[in-house]
């Protein structure tokens, strides 16, 4: 993949409000729910959600821990992409002033009724919109969480730009982005292109990379992903200050179509923080800045 930023839907000719409406009907089902399914998890009544949120983060062990490094009770905390509402969920748990936007009305539905049985806040603060044209005044947040969800936006750069938007000076960001330089694009992707120029052929097409990180239950892929270098992630957010880049997450390690490391077993080991599939990002708006 390439090294350079990603190119935004605009420079790329394509109609951001078409890409809304695609991400708005491929995200209405629920991100985690081929995960439920295989964990014979039908519904949401409570127990049934407590019993996906620890699969959940049993299955990403560090997610939490961007939660607890900071003391989020009392101050206003914006979650942009709300999937199947674990995050959510234990953000507002944590005392947080918790607000949710999500482009597609499943996951939206999901946060509201999570709120409702949790008895912390109202479901008129959870919306449905686009992260490329927030409904938030300026400065209105103290924190913003956006895990997985701005690479698929179309307009990675708007989208930072809105999440400095709303957040308070002094206020910070926690984003996780698909890293460009990981195991699985390592392997998957530019080795596999560049076998395929020295055979005079095309490498993996983009909707077959797509395939290997998010589709529904119809094998559908995502609309738009873009993929991120430690270098496009610092350039992105070089508007904040203290930012942090940090590779998690892993595929399996196999050979020869078998198993050999489990992804857990990898997890907090140095192959992680260098070849790990997702970047996270915390980076904090300054107290001062140069203006909007």
């Amino acid at each position: 993949m390439t090294e350079r930023p990603p190119i935004s839907a605009a420079a790329a000719g394509r109609s951001t409000d078409e890409l809304d409406r695609r991400n708005e009907e491929f995200w209405d089902e629920l991100c985690g729910t081929s995960f439920a399914k295989s964990l014979g998890l039908v519904g949401r009544d409570r127990a049934t959600l407590e019993a996906f949120d620890r699969a959940y983060f049993a299955f990403y062990p560090y997610l939490l821990g961007y939660a607890d490094r900071f003391e989020l009770a009392g101050h206003r905390v914006l979650e942009i992409g709300l999937g199947y509402g674990s995050l959510g969920e234990a953000l507002a748990r944590r005392g947080a002033d918790y607000h949710g936007l999500d482009i597609a009305p499943g996951p939206v539905r999901m946060m509201q009724h999570r709120l409702e049985m949790l008895g912390n806040g109202s479901p008129d603060q959870v919306r449905q919109d686009s992260a490329l044209a927030m409904p938030y005044g300026d400065a209105t947040f103290d924190f913003v969480y956006a895990i997985g969800v701005l690479h698929h936006t179309g307009d990675l750069r708007r989208s930072i730009d809105e999440v400095w938007r709303v957040l308070a000076p002094g206020g910070m960001v926690v984003a996780m982005v698909y890293n460009a330089g990981s195991w699985r694009q390592w392997r998957h992707v530019r080795l596999r292109r560049a076998w395929a120029r020295m055979r005079g052929r095309h490498g993996p097409s983009e909707i077959e990379v797509a395939k290997l990180y998010d589709s529904n239950s119809q094998a559908t892929v995502a609309p738009h992903t873009d993929y991120v270098s430690r270098k496009d992630a610092r350039d992105l957010f070089s508007r904040f200050s203290a930012i942090e880049v940090q590779a998690r997450n892993f595929d399996d390690l196999r050979a020869m179509g078998r198993r050999v490391v489990p992804r857990l077993r990898v997890v907090g080991s140095p192959l992680e923080a260098w070849l790990g599939l997702d970047l996270y990002v915390v980076a904090t708006r300054p107290l001062q800045s140069g203006g909007q």
